[in-house]
């Protein structure tokens, strides 16, 4: 394929080349048969001679070359064809090269240098229109006139397409990167993503299971019904973290019809309203949770909701990881204009803090990152009565 662009650019670029040396040759035929064919009964112009066809051939042939040079061939041609006018031929068979010469010129050349150029081939065909038949002159200088402004006209023309042509093929490439970049910024903020939701899963539900797994096996032989509890809690726990990984595989495969037919079969995304069902699983872990709302709830974006959850989930792994012997409280406030929400724990506080810039930083960079994206902002630090608060503040803008 790249090899097949390649030939067919090289012989886009060939054909303008061919057809010029085509176009002076054929010019010089026709011009030279004209000029041979020419009836001159009253010896209007000089007598056809070899020097008469070898400046036609010389008028023409540079054509071939027109695109390369066109100032040189212009001037080359213009001098030849005032050269072949000061003879005294038959004008009329050199006339179309110079024009064609000029027509290149305003095509490739700015503007000023065009005009120029236009000028003074407009002299050089005045000097041939002198030897127009008699009555003829004053037509064969409007002609003249007119086709070297009709050609200077088209060629200018011709320049300022090419150059818009030339902007646009800029500007589609710039484009056509920018669309890269930015397709690649949404794959990577579709990895941040994927990376935030693992990691708030996984932590969370391991916790939990870590927890209850240690719990089950000191009480093994001596409370078999704790123990039946702690399994119970770990079996739930493994299912809602499975359903919670086969909602995101969902999404990643979301568009076809088999992933919006098996997202309506599963767990709706977290929120708020799932927010005790999260309480009961970390007391279950072992650390009591007290769970307030005040405020008049509202329901919230399921983007901001999701936001709200994940960042209480992170809270409170959190406290199991590193407090787990303390209570914790979690209060969820609306307002107005936002909805705040305080994860406090009684745990230690040098245990806790120690933890913001270990094991437990991931997570409270992922809740800064998700808070974010909404507008909001999260702080967390040791708390006024001891332990570890973590506080997290979501605008959400309601229609009154």
């Amino acid at each position: 394929m790249f090899a097949q662009r390649i030939g067919s650019g090289a012989a886009r670029r060939a054909f303008p080349q061919v057809a010029d040396i085509v176009y002076a040759v054929v010019s010089v035929w026709i011009s030279s048969t004209a000029l041979r064919n020419l009836p001159d009964p009253h010896g209007y112009w000089r007598h056809t001679d070899v020097w008469a066809y070898v400046l036609i051939a010389l008028v023409y042939l540079p054509l071939a070359v027109r695109r390369r040079a066109p100032l040189t061939v212009l001037i080359c041609t213009a001098a030849l064809v005032f050269f072949y006018f000061t003879l005294g031929y038959y004008h009329v068979v050199v006339v179309s090269g110079l024009g064609l010469a000029l027509y290149t010129v305003a095509a490739q050349c700015p503007r000023r240098v065009a005009a120029r150029c236009a000028a003074a081939s407009l002299l050089v065909l005045l000097w041939g229109a002198r030897l127009a038949e008699p009555g003829s002159g004053p037509f064969s200088v409007a002609f003249v006139t007119v086709m070297v402004a009709v050609t200077w006209v088209t060629g200018d023309r011709s320049r300022r397409l090419a150059e818009r042509g030339e902007r646009l093929a800029v500007l589609t490439e710039q484009l056509r990167l920018e669309q890269e970049e930015k397709a690649q910024r949404a794959v990577m903020a579709e990895r941040m993503k994927i990376a935030r939701e693992l990691h708030d899963v996984i932590a969370h539900h391991v916790s939990v299971i870590s927890v209850q797994t240690g719990l089950a096996g000191y009480v093994f032989t001596s409370d078999p019904g704790t123990a039946r509890e702690a399994l119970e809690t770990i079996a739930g726990s493994a299912h809602e973290a499975m359903a919670e990984m086969r909602r995101m595989l969902v999404v990643l495969r979301e568009g076809t019809a088999r992933a919006q037919d098996a997202a309506r079969d599963h767990t709706a995304t977290p929120g708020l309203g799932r927010l005790d069902q999260l309480a009961r699983r970390v007391e279950a872990a072992g650390v009591p949770v007290d769970v307030r709302i005040t405020g008049a709830p509202f329901a919230l974006p399921p983007g901001a909701d999701l936001c709200v959850f994940r960042v209480i989930q992170e809270a409170l792994t959190n406290v199991m990881k590193h407090a787990p012997t303390a209570s914790a409280s979690v209060t969820v406030h609306y307002d107005e204009a936002a909805v705040r929400v305080r994860v406090t724990d009684d745990g230690q506080e040098a245990v806790m803090a120690g933890t913001t810039e270990g094991a437990a930083g991931h997570g409270l960079i992922g809740m800064r990152e998700r808070a974010g994206i909404y507008g909001g902002t999260v702080t967390a630090g040791p708390g006024p009565q001891g332990g570890f608060e973590v506080a997290l503040t979501v605008p959400v803008p309601r229609d009154r």
